[in-house]
């Protein structure tokens, strides 16, 4: 991937679709040749970006009361005592709904598991140890929660598609540069036959038409 190529076209893009709001830079990654029924085939990344790419992340946390306190830097925390409350499908539904991402304090994930699980886990929404969203005492809360505001889900669901926000339109074109590539390396390095298994690379606004690129 040419970078000053991936810059001009950015330029372009960003100069092409002028709204009333700051518009995301979405990044869709068509694949091709993958097997979606065989586990190692399925693409399951969370990559820290370089630069925030300006989305709003909201992270709910599930802790013991040793950790309630602690946890309170994140949007929403959750104590173990209070796990009941969420039995509720209904009530199950909107929590995922509204969070990005859930951690979870190592010492609890079975009771997680037990009460959340049937929801979180067919939305990709488990406390993910992959990410970091699985949590000790001595884990660096301020640091996670800042990695987590400016890290991307690249996951296949049921279509051979990975879909994710780079940046948005008040952006330098560099730092939406950098944080596309970034995904890109981590992403030809996971799939089993690296960049041949790259149909097409497009990139668009939230609003504006989409340009595709070169590999």
């Amino acid at each position: 991937m040419n970078k000053e190529n991936l810059l001009n076209i950015i330029k372009q893009l960003k100069n092409s679709s002028k709204r009333k709001f700051n518009q995301k830079v979405d990044l869709i990654i068509n694949l091709k040749d993958i097997n979606l029924k065989k586990p190692e085939e399925n693409v399951d990344l969370f990559i820290p970006l370089p630069n925030n790419p300006g989305k709003q992340v909201k992270i709910c946390a599930l802790v013991s009361k040793e950790l309630k306190e602690q946890a309170n830097i994140f949007d929403k925390v959750i104590s173990k005592e209070e796990f009941n409350d969420y039995e509720d499908k209904k009530v199950l539904k909107k929590l995922t709904k509204e969070f990005d991402f859930f951690v979870a304090q190592a010492n609890v994930m079975t009771d997680v598991a037990k009460v959340f699980g049937k929801t979180l886990g067919p939305h990709g929404k488990m406390p993910n140890p992959k990410s970091g969203a699985v949590i000790t005492p001595t884990t660096n809360l301020n640091e996670l929660r800042e990695k987590l505001q400016r890290t991307a889900r690249l996951k296949t669901k049921n279509e051979p598609i990975i879909k994710a926000i780079v940046g948005n339109q008040n952006m330098k074109e560099e730092e939406i540069v950098d944080n596309i590539i970034i995904i890109y390396d981590a992403l030809i390095h996971s799939l089993p036959q690296g960049q041949a298994n790259i149909k097409d690379i497009i990139l668009k606004l939230t609003m504006s038409k989409p340009i595709k690129l070169e590999k």
